[in-house]
């Protein structure tokens, strides 16, 4: 069974990448299992600018203060942050790992400045990376700028990261444009050559017995799938970047589904986070498996066969079926006898 596809201008043994997560890709040792297991790819963890910006503060500030006691403080180095991650140990992070490993590295980053974006995705591409995916993750606060405002900041972040590297450029994107068809164009246009769908964005909780404002993270779920799939299978064979799917990726069956819609990729990170990574061999057996059942010779030959541009019901992906959808639903027997008594 050929399971390979092609992603970001990469062959990749199957769509099965290991998306950005940290509890997966800070270790060297992990990464190496990840590939044993059957790893494609792997998304190292992002970067933020934040952090980076954090370490020469928190730098300067030991520094300086050190000068102020004893003169032997210059050789004085703080004491690692949980917040910040060291960005020269990032970048020989990304050297250790194409060392090591004999699959695509992919580096993510997250900016806050565009002049932060485009130099330190320099720094990535000259480190040996394979790609780079930019982590669009930033939540617009200032009621006072417009939707186009954010958008036009998006795209120039993409077009000059694009034109400062030389290594393929994945853009991982939130679904919370106005029209994600049009800005999906538009970044491909920008020089994305893939696009990520979808970013998950993390809201606080409250404790509400110390009130505190706490992070707190929930992993994927299983109907986190129907966003990604919804989109791919509209976008398909309408852009020129390559599409991937994150999130809700628990199983074969759901790499199947986003393989019909038209993904050339699969980025798993909960599924690993719940199972263990042995898991990631299982899933490709099973993706294997259900090929062969249904007489599929490639995972080639099934991109695609389900996207709205080739599906027997194009419709089922529009409008016209939402009320379909809202029909099909029927509370049980008890329930509706319970609710016709009320009425």
């Amino acid at each position: 069974m050929d399971l390979t596809t092609a992603y970001l201008g990469l062959k990749l043994r199957s769509p099965l990448v290991v998306g950005a997560a940290a509890p997966l890709s800070e270790d060297l040792d992990m990464l190496k299992r990840l590939e044993d297991h059957g790893a494609a790819a792997i998304v190292l963890h992002s970067i933020f600018e934040e952090q980076i910006h954090q370490e020469a503060l928190d730098l300067h500030h030991h520094l300086e203060q050190g000068t102020h006691s004893f003169a032997e403080a210059l050789t004085y180095f703080p004491e690692p942050n949980l917040f910040h991650v060291d960005a020269d140990l990032y970048l020989d992070h990304i050297r250790a790992a194409k060392a090591s490993l004999s699959i695509p590295v992919i580096a993510s980053l997250n900016g806050s400045s565009l002049g932060g974006w485009v130099d330190y995705a320099h720094q990535i591409s000259q480190a040996g990376a394979d790609a780079l995916e930019l982590n669009l993750y930033a939540i617009p606060t200032d009621i006072d700028s417009s939707g186009a405002a954010v958008e036009d900041h998006c795209l120039e972040v993409v077009r000059q990261v694009k034109g400062t590297i030389n290594i393929p450029l994945a853009v991982k994107i939130s679904p919370f444009f106005s029209n994600i068809g049009y800005m999906a164009k538009r970044l491909s246009e920008a020089g994305a050559d893939a696009l990520v769908l979808f970013n998950r964005f993390y809201q606080p909780d409250i404790n509400i017995e110390d009130l505190e404002v706490q992070p707190r993270l929930l992993l994927s779920t299983p109907q986190d799938l129907r966003l990604p799939m919804h989109w791919i299978a509209l976008l398909y064979g309408r852009i020129a970047a390559d599409l991937a799917a994150t999130s809700g990726i628990h199983d074969a069956q759901d790499v199947v589904r986003l393989l019909m819609v038209g993904a050339k990729a699969t980025l798993l990170v909960s599924s690993l986070l719940r199972h263990g990574i042995p898991y990631l061999s299982q899933i490709e057996q099973d993706l294997a498996h259900w090929l062969a059942e249904h007489e599929y010779e490639s995972v080639t030959q099934l991109q695609g066969t389900m996207s709205q541009l080739n599906s027997p019901n194009p419709e089922a992906f529009e409008r016209v079926q939402y009320l379909k959808t809202l029909q099909t639903y029927y509370p049980p027997l008890e329930r509706r006898n319970s609710m016709a008594a009320q009425g």
